[in-house]
């Protein structure tokens, strides 16, 4: 995909977004919403039937209709989201695998508005890629319980993240438009976790702060910086609008990661565990 094509990309999703949005009388709704389904292969079972949503953007973001179990052992980390590992491991010279044959540089991920220091913490930690696809639950949640010292939003394009273009672009993550959690948990170890945007993606939310406005007519990087935003193993953190990646860096001997490589997850599926 040429720049001109990705940067065009950022329009399209914002018009897929308005459409998506577009409340469509009962009948005609409930047609598209068993549509999507049945193409996507969406499976409700976990979730209220087709004609609760009003809107496609309503069933793309659909809330589960029961709780989700979890393991409440404080040393456990669960998957943020339903989800596919496309790429695990230990960070190396700053490196990280977004697919096999193909990394992402750490430092051009989390870009200069973090300190220096923090980032040289995560050489040698460990790193997990969760890719969302169209048919997957779009609502991410808290890993661990922590606390957030700063999140940087960091327009930028929006490369389809599938496995055909995770092989084709170099340093994909880095291109996209991101928005970037800096984190600690109730030790004081560092981690970091990367919301990254992608092809219909009209917006990526944070739960605890609606002024994080993602895909919208924006070119200006913007830091947020928080005193005690302290949020609990399990709570909804927020969504995607349609499928994307979930990035989690690590810093170095903090945690051992399941191997979950070319794997599918859920949320609340334990992935990690601390040291």
């Amino acid at each position: 995909m040429s720049l001109l094509k990705a940067t065009l990309t950022n329009s399209a999703s914002r018009v897929f977004g308005k459409m998506a949005s577009k409340r469509f009388p009962s009948l005609i709704q409930l047609g598209i919403n068993k549509l999507y389904t049945s193409v996507t292969g969406v499976d409700l079972s976990a979730f209220y039937p087709h004609s609760h949503y009003p809107t496609l953007n309503a069933l793309f973001t659909r809330e589960l209709r029961y709780k989700r179990e979890f393991s409440k052992d404080p040393k456990s980390i669960i998957s943020p989201s339903d989800s596919f590992i496309t790429a695990q491991g230990v960070i190396e010279a700053s490196d990280a695998l977004q697919i096999k044959g193909f990394s992402y540089n750490i430092r051009e991920l989390l870009t200069e508005n973090f300190e220096e220091e923090n980032i040289e913490r995560l050489i040698g930690g460990k790193f997990l890629n969760f890719y969302l696809s169209p048919m997957d639950y779009h609502r991410y949640h808290v890993p661990m319980d922590l606390t957030v010292s700063r999140v940087v939003h960091i327009p930028g394009l929006l490369y389809p993240v599938n496995f055909k273009y995770l092989r084709k672009v170099p340093s994909l993550f880095v291109k996209n438009e991101r928005v970037i959690l800096e984190c600690k948990d109730i030790n004081g170890k560092l981690f970091y976790i990367i919301l990254v945007g992608a092809l219909n993606v009209g917006k990526m939310t944070l739960s605890f702060d609606e002024r994080i406005e993602t895909n919208v007519d924006a070119s200006e990087l913007k830091v947020y910086d928080y005193e005690d935003m302290t949020l609990k193993k399990g709570d909804e953190l927020g969504m995607f609008m349609m499928g994307s990646t979930i990035v989690l860096l690590f810093e170095n001997e903090f945690v051992d990661l399941e191997d979950k490589e070319g794997k599918a997850v859920r949320f609340g599926e334990i992935v990690a565990t601390k040291h």
